[in-house]
């Protein structure tokens, strides 16, 4: 699992790369939830997601956006996460030129960035959202979604109500050709404390079906 810098907006970027074999395997960029509150790549959601994408045969890249562990700036409310993770985005496209899909995978705070990206992004094709906070966050930019993807929550989310992100998929599954898949965790609270095997068997079965098994050997260099 290589341990990377990244030349980010506000300095280094701490990062972790895992390139596929194939080198036309599709790309995953997966993004840590609150900055502000202690969330980092090495979050055991967002590194579940990312070994999920790494068994699958993708080039996976994680990171720690600004003022978390190595990586140099401060937190900037989004903003400044959202420049990060679309140079994250960038770096890991410059590694897999042939690549034939892109996606992106955030847990909470990494979600609502994921989106504000896909929004940017037109190469994005998919996403997996996570606990989006749907209850403390502006998704009106999703007017509507642009690409197909899976949000997954906790039914037992003391943190996000359940209801807050089945009204965002109402109102965002609008654009004709797109399916955004919304799957809840029985018992599940917010952070997956008991649910995690569950959540990503969710996550697999989506995929299985949206991206199909391309599994392959990972290049161990």
């Amino acid at each position: 699992m290589p341990e990377i810098n990244i030349n980010g907006p506000e300095g280094r970027l701490e990062a972790r790369y895992m390139p596929a074999a194939d080198p036309s395997a599709p790309l995953a960029l997966i993004l840590h939830p609150e900055p502000n509150r202690g969330g980092n790549m090495n979050n055991r959601v967002s590194l579940a997601m990312y070994n999920h994408f790494k068994e699958r045969g993708f080039s996976v890249l994680r990171f720690n956006f600004r003022g978390v562990g190595r990586s140099m700036g401060t937190y900037n409310n989004g903003e400044g996460e959202l420049s990060d993770a679309a140079t994250a985005l960038d770096w890991i496209e410059n590694q897999c030129p042939n690549a034939r899909a892109c996606w992106v995978a955030g847990f909470s705070f990494g979600a609502w960035i994921g989106m504000q990206l896909m929004m940017r992004r037109p190469e994005i094709v998919g996403f997996v959202a996570v606990t989006p906070p749907a209850n403390d966050k502006d998704f009106t930019f999703l007017a509507p979604c642009p690409s197909s993807g899976v949000i997954l929550h906790g039914e037992a989310d003391g943190t996000v109500p359940p209801e807050s992100v089945a009204r965002l998929v109402d109102r965002i599954q609008t654009q004709k050709g797109v399916e955004v898949d919304m799957r809840f965790i029985p018992d599940a609270n917010h952070f997956f404390t008991s649910h995690l095997d569950q959540l990503m068997v969710e996550m697999g079965d989506y995929l299985d079906t949206a991206v199909g098994d391309i599994s392959i050997p990972i290049d161990p260099e």
